[in-house]
């Protein structure tokens, strides 16, 4: 397994020790989150943009509809792409070191629309298998006309970086006798019980493979 890429918009130019330069630890990153955001132009305007993903070997995935403004600028420039997960506030005695400790990572890469069916249906099976693990085994496929409307966008894993925070405060050394608390304040992403769809048939129970996602 080949290691993240160094390139100027990779290297970190502050605190570069909590960078990772093992492409395991993207994985693990990507793999973990639900949620990721696109930043790119269109228009000749920003824009960011919060979206479910999937991720095969070094590709990951987005979608959305054809007329989308921005799934159809995507491809003609470069994209950057995060995904952040909070998992803890840090609580220092001074509130120049409180901090945060998170797990993340950007990708800069030029976005490929996909436009074989196969190729299409790939990466959607990724996506729905990021949200839902075990839904594209059960639920109906898509339509050619539902494929037709549907953009799929391949945004290379080749230019990467990795940034994570772990552990309690750094405070100043004078201010470890200040009589005040500090410490880490973790934060968690659960499941709650399933919510049935009102208009849902008498007798249909939630499967295994949602069922076993809520947190008890």
């Amino acid at each position: 397994m080949t290691a993240l890429s160094r390139t100027g918009r990779t290297r970190l130019g502050r605190n570069p020790d909590r960078g990772r330069s093992d492409r395991s630890v993207l994985y693990e990153i990507l793999d973990a989150g639900l949620i990721c955001h696109l930043g790119l132009i269109v228009d000749g305007s920003p824009r960011v943009l919060p979206t479910g993903y999937g991720r095969l070997g070094d590709t990951l995935y987005v979608h959305g509809s054809t007329g989308a403004s921005s799934l159809m600028a995507g491809p003609s420039q470069d994209v950057c792409v995060t995904v952040t997960h909070l998992d803890g506030i840090v609580i220092a005695r001074s509130l120049f070191h409180h901090s945060v400790n998170y797990r993340s990572a950007v990708i800069f890469g030029t976005p490929q629309s996909l436009t074989d069916p196969d190729e299409k249906l790939a990466g959607i099976r990724a996506i729905t298998e990021q949200l839902a693990p075990g839904q594209w085994d059960v639920a109906r496929l898509p339509t050619r006309k539902e494929l037709a409307a549907t953009s799929v966008l391949a945004i290379p894993l080749e230019e990467a970086s990795v940034k994570i925070r772990q552990g309690p405060p750094s405070d100043d050394d004078e201010d470890y006798a200040l009589d005040l608390w500090a410490g880490v304040l973790p934060v968690h992403q659960t499941f709650g019980a399933p919510s049935p769809d009102p208009a849902l048939r008498p007798g249909i129970a939630v499967p295994g493979h949602i069922s076993h996602r809520v947190t008890s």
